[in-house]
């Protein structure tokens, strides 16, 4: 579980991330939940973009997300959300103590 001051640390440094992902009407299925764990692995911090056309709300599908593959909601602003999941192999982001 991610603290406030170490949410804030990881909202100030996804500010400048681009969209990895995009999600459209086909939804969460296993292959986009396996892709998301793939490329959490090797960048720690990534944001996902719900497209218009979804039936998905982002919030409940972030905690879908969340709970299938171990990784921290940072913030759900909108169609965008923020995920965060520590690299066994690609430690890049050193996040504040408690």
């Amino acid at each position: 579980m991610l603290t406030s001051k170490q949410k804030k640390f990881l909202k100030k440094e996804a500010h400048h991330l681009k969209p990895v992902f995009q999600i459209g009407k086909s939804g969460l299925h296993h292959t986009v939940i396996d892709e998301l764990n793939a490329v959490l692995e090797a960048r720690e911090l990534i944001k996902v973009h719900f497209l218009q056309n979804t039936l998905e709300d982002p919030k409940e599908a972030g905690e879908q997300i969340a709970e299938k593959i171990g990784a921290e909601i940072v913030q759900v602003i909108g169609n965008v959300l923020v995920l965060y999941k520590e690299s066994e192999n690609n430690k890049k982001i050193e996040l504040p103590r408690a």
